[in-house]
């Protein structure tokens, strides 16, 4: 284990460089960060010595090269809008996007799990065809869409929920005040997870509940309950885990729409307004920050795959 695990950092290296190179030529392409400053009461003389002074006026190739040097040297650079350390800004936007992140994880496997596993054992029954039919809404209305209806409805109708930010202004905050802000996010990002998840719990405990094995459990006078959810789900873990590993990155990417329409303080709120004003040192560290995600989901879920399945070998 422990040499498969050196293997794929090793291998993540070069895939994290060149995800830099490709994110950088991107971010360039989009435009120079200056043009935000051209008005009539800037001079174009100005508007020269900053591009100077921020090292923007060198080839793609050495502003890439320079950013690079200073991430080896634990400098992700500073802000071009607030002047603050890319490190810090990334620091304090990061526990709220993963508080946020956990609440919906949680809150759609609850749903998913349950559901996929009844949707499975009554299969072609009404309530099947409801669950399936709630997955299938979860799949494909669009996340900005719900969320905005659930503002309509729990803030301007019912006025039961505030509709952005993570604490009242003007309130010391406390927890159930964050987690009253954070009812309607998590809502919006655990239905569409439990949306994709319940379908493949479903397809895999059907193909499970298929086996041989699963009758001689049966024939032995095991108890339906522990056939389903001890024999059963465990074999079936294995599409799950994959499902979940790749919703990881997914999910903290998703957050970034989400966070903007709740005004949710994290990194999807901090990128946005990065791209807005095309502040390059933060737009790049929010890029490196998520290629590092994705590589570590992939890495976590093949290890969950030799603990869920230990025939499964790593090399």
């Amino acid at each position: 284990m422990s040499k498969y695990i050196i293997k794929r950092i090793l291998i993540a290296i070069p895939v994290l460089i060149g995800i830099t190179i490709i994110d950088y030529a991107i971010m360039c392409l989009a435009g120079s960060p200056l043009e935000m400053l051209q008005g009539p009461r800037i001079s174009e003389a100005a508007v020269e010595a900053k591009k100077i002074a921020l090292g923007l006026d060198q080839p793609f190739y050495i502003q890439y090269l320079v950013w690079m040097e200073q991430l080896l040297h634990g400098n992700m650079g500073f802000s071009m809008k607030s002047f603050q350390p890319v490190s810090q800004m990334i620091l304090d936007h990061l526990g709220p996007t993963l508080l946020l992140m956990g609440a919906s994880m949680i809150t759609g496997l609850v749903i998913a799990i349950p559901a996929g596993i009844y949707s499975a054992v009554h299969q072609y029954s009404k309530g099947d065809y409801a669950v399936v039919t709630a997955s299938f809404l979860g799949s494909s209305v669009p996340g900005f869409f719900l969320s905005l209806l659930l503002v309509y409805i729990f803030t301007v109708k019912l006025n039961l929920l505030p509709s952005s930010g993570m604490v009242t202004l003007g309130t010391d905050g406390g927890a159930l005040d964050v987690a009253k802000h954070m009812v309607m996010p998590t809502l919006v990002l655990a239905f569409s997870m439990a949306g994709t998840n319940i379908r493949y719990i479903r397809s895999a405990v059907l193909e499970i509940l298929q086996q041989d094995y699963l009758r001689t459990a049966r024939a032995k006078g095991i108890g339906h309950f522990l056939v389903i959810n001890k024999h059963a789900l465990r074999n079936a873990l294995i599409p799950i885990v994959t499902v979940i590993g790749m919703q990881i990155p997914m999910l903290f990417g998703g957050q970034v729409i989400i966070e903007q329409i709740y005004s949710w303080p994290g990194l999807g709120l901090m990128t946005m307004s990065a791209i807005n004003s095309r502040d390059y040192p933060v737009i790049m560290g929010v890029c490196l920050l998520s290629a590092v995600v994705v590589l570590v989901a992939n890495l976590v879920t093949d290890i969950l795959y030799a603990l869920v399945d230990p025939t499964i070998q790593l090399k």
